[in-house]
């Protein structure tokens, strides 16, 4: 049996080992270049890493001064889910609320144990025999999908305001009292003289009468201050009711106007010819504009003018009484509306004191421009409304 032997070429030999040379060094510098980018990247990722270890260090540290601010905070803070389950809440909400247990229903809370107060955003939170007054602020976290609810503790300043409110209260009380007191000693005088000359035994028939109408009179005299005085007290009105303004307005117009006609001043009338509904006490407020309106007239004389307008904007009405008479001084205007304050010998000091009280309750305001010897301006604002139907 014979072999038969390939023959080589030296030359297909040394070519075939110059390529694979060729291609060994290439590998090499491929594999160090490869070397040199993993030592790169090696060094980038641990600064990288560094830099996200300090970070999350930061971070917790952060997390933890932050948790250990909210625990420590005065107001209480809620988080609650979509569905008004509360998920977590501070130490001040558990002290505030009274309640530890997690996964109660914000809004079975609400309807439960809040109840509404006379001050704007403060509701009263009963838990068993106690009772608080809470300032609520809700702020929507729509990237997380959660709502926060921050409940801040107002029950003493709430205490502390009623307190002022009383406190005042009695210092008015005993201002109207001394005012009263001396209101009332002057006509009471004046009727028991007049009465005192009754009972003499050598009065003619015509000084008994006489003497008996200017008794009648400081009587009718004490009713009226009694009477105001009353009105005053009472402050807020019990029965209210949507009306058209405008025939209020007329109203007290059509009373004053004979009075007016007398004295020969001009009464104008500025109306929107349309109408325009607040919530008043049609009787009451008639009244308190008659009293400005003869204000206006006692600071008249004949020939002069005195306008009532009325005008609107977005929210409110605007009821304006004009003079051009004697005017006041800037210390009369501040002190006008003050009980018992008055500029005339026969006035009482209460008329505009009640206006002002009535004004008030009706949620409004009035103001005084004036300027001796250039006449008076009185404005009252009151809030709109929309529905014609009584309340």
């Amino acid at each position: 049996m014979s072999l038969n032997h390939e023959v080589i070429d030296p030359k297909n030999l040394e070519q075939a080992f110059a390529l694979f040379t060729a291609a060994s060094e290439q590998l090499s510098i491929a594999y160090a270049e490869l070397q040199d980018q993993v030592t790169t990247l090696t060094e980038q990722l641990e600064v990288a890493n560094g830099n996200l270890r300090r970070e999350f260090e930061e971070k917790s540290a952060l997390s933890r001064r932050l948790s250990l601010l909210l625990d420590r905070l005065p107001a209480g803070v809620l988080e609650l889910d979509q569905c008004g389950d509360v998920l977590t809440q501070n130490a001040a909400a558990k002290k505030l609320l009274g309640r530890s247990d997690h996964r109660f229903n914000w809004s079975v809370v609400m309807a439960e144990q809040m109840q509404a107060t006379d001050e704007p955003g403060v509701l009263e939170y009963q838990s068993g025999d106690n009772a608080r007054h809470l300032l609520l602020e809700e702020v929507d976290v729509p990237e997380e999908g959660i709502r926060l609810v921050l409940l801040h503790d107002v029950t003493a300043a709430t205490e502390m305001r009623r307190a002022l409110s009383r406190h005042q209260r009695l210092v008015e009380m005993g201002e109207m009292a001394a005012g009263l007191a001396h209101q009332l000693r002057t006509p009471l005088a004046t009727a028991l003289l007049y009465s005192g000359h009754l009972v003499r035994t050598d009065l003619s028939s015509e000084d008994r009468i006489r003497f008996a109408q200017k008794s009648l009179e400081r009587l009718r005299h004490l009713e009226v201050l009694i009477q105001n005085m009353l009105r005053f007290v009472r402050g807020q009105q019990q029965f209210t009711e949507r009306l058209d303004i405008s025939a209020v307005l007329l109203d007290a117009i059509q009373h004053v106007q004979p009075q007016f006609d007398a004295k020969k001043v001009v009464l104008h009338w500025l109306g929107l010819g349309m109408p325009v509904w607040t919530k008043v006490n049609a009787r009451e407020f008639s009244g308190a504009i008659a009293n400005l309106l003869e204000n206006a007239l006692q600071a008249s004389v004949s020939g002069q003018n005195v306008v009532c307008s009325l005008s609107v904007d977005t929210s409110a009405l605007e009821i304006e009484i004009k003079d051009v008479g004697c005017g006041m001084s800037e210390a009369t205007c501040i002190r006008l509306f003050e009980p018992f304050f008055t500029t005339r010998k026969d006035g009482t000091g209460l008329g505009l004191a009640i206006v002002r009280n009535l004004v008030s309750s009706y949620g409004g305001e009035i103001s005084v421009e004036s300027k001796l010897d250039f006449g008076s301006s009185f404005k009252i604002r009151l809030p709109l409304t929309t529905a014609t139907t009584k309340v």
